[in-house]
C-alpha cells in the first residue's frame, strides 16, 4: 500500500520548505502541474507548473528584498484565493521571513490586533485588505494594485531578479506565525519553525491526504487559517501533487461546491464538517464525481450522521483527521493503513506521533477512559509541534506538563486504539455527577430531520451543577414550537443515554461562529448564563 511516511519524520540541521520541497520538484518534475487557478464567477483559469513557481517565487523573494523586507521580518499576508497568495508565501518562505497569514473575514480591530501583536513590519494584501491598514506605519504591498500604486506586486514581480540566492535557514527557525481562530479569549500567535510544519506536514500529505504526484487536490477552506497551510501548500506539495483553487466571490454555496467537484478532474478533496453538513442536504443524486476517489474532513468532530449520508450518495468514505493550528495531523483515519473506518471516530493515532491520553492526575489512560489527548515529547520532540505561543511564555507553560504537549480536548479511546472526540475541556458538561460530551448530543439531534445545525453546551443549575442545553438552527420547513423540543428530546433518549437529554432547547436563526466556522460554544454559554 502506498504509505510512505509511516516513520517519524526526522529534521536535518537546515530546512527550507521553497529550497528542498518546491524547487526539489521543479528539478524533478519541471512540467508537474503544482497549481490550478480558477475563478468562480468568470472560468478564467491560470495553471502553474513546479518550475513556474519555482520561478515566480524567487522573483517574490527579490521583490520582497528590496522592499526592504529581510529574513526573520514578520509579513502579514491577507488575500483572497489568487495565486499571489501562494507566489507570495513561497517567496516569503524562501528567503527567511515570516508570513503572518490572515483570512480578509477580519475586522479593522481584528487586522489591527495581529499588525500590533505580532510587530508586523510589511503586508501583502489587496485593495479591500488596505482598508483595513488604518494607522499601519509599515510596508504595504497591493496585489491587484489601482493604478499609481507605490509597492505594486502585479507590475512589480516580473522585473524583479530570478537569481535570488536564499540564505539557508535552519529547521529551528521561525518559520510561519498563525493566530488561532479564538473559540475562547483572544487569538493567540502559533509560532512554527521551518522544520515544524514546512516538513511535518509530510506526515499530512502523504498518510492523511493519501496524495500522489498525479493527483489534484482541493481544499475548500479559507487561506488565512493553520487548514490551509496542512491541505492548500505544505501536504499536497511534499507529495508533488497539484493545488487546486476556485476563487469564491460570495458566501459558501454547497451547489457550487459540488458543481465544482463535478466539473474539474479533482481527485482529492478536503471540506470542513460545517460544510459537509450543508452539502449533505442537497440532493446529492444531481452530481456525480468521476474523478473524485479520496475525500477528508477535519476542523470539527464529523457527526456519523454526515458520514453516511455522503457514503450512501457517492459511495466514497469521508477519512476524518484531527489536529491543531499547533499540530501536524495527530489522529485519522489513514486510507493506507487499511483500517477500517469506524463512522463517530476520530481514527487512529498518526504513524510516528505518539499520541495518546491523560487522565486527570496526568497518567496515561486505559482504554475506555476519558482522558485529554496530549503528545509525549520523549524520547525525542516530534517533528510536527510548534515551538511556543510567540511572546506568551505563560501560555506556553501551560500547554506543556512534564514529558507532554496537552492539547486540551478530550476523548476515549478504545481496545482497537481508535479515539474517539468528547471535547474541548472546557465545553465538557459535568451535570448531576455525570461527565457529558456536547458531540455525542449534537451528533444524535442532527440525525433528526429537523436540525440544520447544533451546539450542545452546559448551563449552570443550581440543583445538578449544570443541565444540557441544545442551541439549534432549524431547517428551511420547520418551526419552532414546544411540541418539537418535546420531540426532540425523545429523540435523544431513543438514541443516547437518557442522562444526556437535552433538558433546554433554544431555537436560534444562526450559531455563533469563528471566521474559520467553528462554533463558539463559549458565546453560547456567556448568554445562557445571563438568562
Amino acid at each position: 500500500m502506498h504509505c510512505a511516511s509511516s516513520k517519524p519524520v526526522r529534521a536535518p540541521a537546515f530546512f527550507n520548505f521553497a529550497t528542498d520541497v518546491l524547487d526539489h520538484w521543479a528539478a524533478v518534475s519541471p512540467e508537474g502541474l503544482a497549481l490550478w487557478w480558477v475563478d468562480s464567477s468568470t472560468g478564467t483559469e491560470q495553471r502553474f507548473s513546479f518550475d513556474d513557481l519555482s520561478e515566480l517565487s524567487r522573483r517574490a523573494s527579490s521583490y520582497f528584498y528590496s522592499c526592504g523586507i529581510r529574513a526573520g521580518d514578520r509579513v502579514l499576508i491577507m488575500l483572497p484565493r489568487i495565486p499571489q497568495w501562494w507566489i507570495g508565501m513561497l517567496g516569503l518562505i524562501r528567503m527567511g521571513a515570516i508570513p503572518v497569514p490572515a483570512t480578509l473575514l477580519l475586522t479593522h480591530r481584528d487586522v489591527l490586533f495581529r499588525l500590533e501583536t505580532a510587530k508586523v513590519s510589511a503586508v501583502l494584501t489587496n485593495p479591500e485588505g488596505l482598508t483595513k491598514l488604518d494607522g499601519f506605519s509599515g510596508t504595504r504591498i497591493i496585489a491587484q494594485a489601482p493604478p499609481d500604486t507605490r509597492y505594486d506586486f502585479d507590475r512589480d514581480l516580473p522585473h524583479s531578479s530570478s537569481e535570488f540566492t536564499a540564505p539557508r535557514t535552519r529547521s529551528s527557525d521561525p518559520g510561519i506565525l498563525f493566530f488561532t481562530s479564538a473559540t475562547t479569549g483572544e487569538p493567540k500567535m502559533v509560532l512554527h519553525t521551518q522544520a515544524s510544519y514546512g516538513l511535518g506536514h509530510q506526515l499530512t500529505g502523504e498518510l492523511w491526504l493519501d496524495l500522489r504526484s498525479n493527483d489534484i487536490h482541493w481544499n475548500i477552506s479559507d487561506l488565512g487559517w493553520g487548514k490551509a497551510a496542512w491541505s492548500s501548500f505544505f501536504g499536497p506539495w511534499h507529495a508533488g501533487a497539484c493545488v487546486f483553487a476556485l476563487d469564491v466571490h460570495s458566501k459558501f454555496d454547497p451547489a457550487l461546491t459540488l458543481d465544482t467537484l463535478a466539473r474539474y478532474q479533482i481527485t482529492t478533496w478536503c471540506v470542513p464538517p460545517t460544510a459537509l453538513r450543508l452539502i449533505v442536504r442537497q440532493d446529492l443524486k444531481r452530481w456525480n464525481f468521476p474523478h473524485l476517489r479520496h475525500c477528508v474532513t477535519a476542523g470539527e468532530p464529523l457527526n456519523p450522521e454526515v458520514f453516511h449520508l455522503w457514503k450512501s450518495a457517492t459511495g466514497l468514505e469521508l477519512h476524518e483527521g484531527y489536529g491543531q493550528t499547533e499540530t501536524v495531523v495527530l489522529v485519522g483515519n489513514f486510507r493506507c493503513l487499511g483500517r477500517p473506518i469506524r463512522p463517530g471516530s476520530m481514527g487512529i493515532a498518526t504513524p510516528g506521533m505518539n499520541v495518546t491520553l491523560l487522565d486527570d492526575t496526568f497518567n496515561e489512560a486505559d482504554p475506555g477512559v476519558e482522558g485529554e489527548i496530549a503528545i509525549r515529547l520523549s524520547p525525542q520532540r516530534p517533528v510536527g509541534l510548534f515551538a511556543e505561543y510567540w511572546l506568551n511564555p505563560d501560555e506556553t507553560s501551560h500547554k506543556f506538563h512534564g514529558d507532554y504537549y496537552l492539547t486540551g480536548d478530550r476523548a476515549v479511546r478504545d481496545a482497537d486504539g481508535y479515539f474517539w472526540f468528547v471535547g474541548r475541556k472546557d465545553d465538557v458538561i459535568k451535570s448531576s455527577g455525570y461527565r457529558i460530551g456536547p458531540f455525542e448530543v449534537e451528533s444524535a439531534l442532527l440525525e433528526h430531520p429537523a436540525v440544520l445545525d447544533v451546539a450542545v453546551i452546559g448551563k449552570r443549575d443550581a440543583l445538578r451543577g449544570q443541565v444540557v442545553k441544545a442551541c439549534i438552527v432549524l431547517r428551511d420547513g420547520f418551526t419552532p414550537t414546544d411540541e418539537l423540543k418535546t420531540e426532540l428530546q425523545t429523540h435523544c433518549k431513543n438514541l443516547i443515554a437518557a442522562y444526556k437529554y437535552p433538558r433546554e432547547i433554544e431555537f436560534l436563526h444562526e450559531l455563533p461562529k469563528t471566521t474559520s466556522g467553528k462554533t463558539r460554544h463559549v458565546i453560547l454559554r456567556q448568554t445562557a448564563s445571563k438568562n
